[in-house]
């Protein structure tokens, strides 16, 4: 059982905290175009029977699963996985009339994918290495960006891209928000959301994400972006 915390780690690669452990040897959720990020929530509709019986093991042993992209290769039932997911903490559970069940996860911290353990369970399990990513358990700062110049880029984009725009919430949100949000659920590839998920820093994230918004406005307009 490896230990997820907020400021130190051990020489294994697993955060410390005094209040939380998490296993080192992690429940794998694989979805096609689907990211958690740290201090963010998710939503999910699970049905599959596996995940099924994953979800009963997880919330009888701590709450906790990794949350990672599946990739070209393997199988229908066992694809390719990224190299890094995220670590997601059921915060929310409903079981409904046809047997499904509904969960909130609240992302923690990424990790970056082991190796797997034998076929012990219908689903998949790997070892989990968690220390590349010590900055996603500490309180995060606001990045310093030209905030009107990003929201009118963002702006431009989401009306060409025909989504609509709850504009006074998209104002009062903080940058960090917007961006995590973004790359959650904007309308990028699996690709480009599996590199946002790695970037190590907001800052970094958000300079991605305009440089993306920016190469999909200057091919919509045959032209350079001005």
């Amino acid at each position: 059982m490896g230990v997820l915390g907020g400021s130190k780690s051990d020489p294994y690669g697993s955060a410390v905290t005094e209040t939380r452990l998490i296993p080192a040897d992690l429940p794998l959720f694989p979805l096609a175009g689907v990211v958690l990020l740290p201090g963010e929530t998710l939503h999910l509709n699970v049905f599959e029977p596996r995940y099924l019986n994953m979800i009963d093991d997880v919330r009888r042993s701590g709450g906790f699963l990794g949350i990672i992209q599946t990739r070209p290769g393997g199988s229908f039932e066992r694809p390719g996985l990224a190299p890094i997911g995220c670590v997601g903490e059921i915060t929310a559970f409903e079981e409904t009339a046809d047997g499904r069940y509904l969960i909130a996860l609240h992302g923690l911290t990424r990790f970056a994918l082991g190796a797997e353990l034998g076929a012990i369970k219908p689903y998949r399990v790997a070892s989990a290495d968690y220390a590349g990513f010590k900055e996603d358990l500490r309180d995060h700062h606001e990045p310093h960006v030209d905030r009107e110049a990003f929201l009118h880029l963002l702006l431009t984009w989401l009306q060409t891209e025909g989504l609509s725009i709850d504009r006074t919430s998209l104002e009062a949100a903080p940058i960090s928000t917007l961006v995590n949000q973004l790359t959650m659920k904007g309308p990028f590839s699996g690709g480009e959301r599996q590199v946002l998920l790695t970037a190590q820093t907001i800052e970094s994230r958000l300079e991605l994400i305009e440089d993306i918004i920016a190469a999909r406005l200057a091919a919509s307009a045959s032209g350079p972006l001005h």
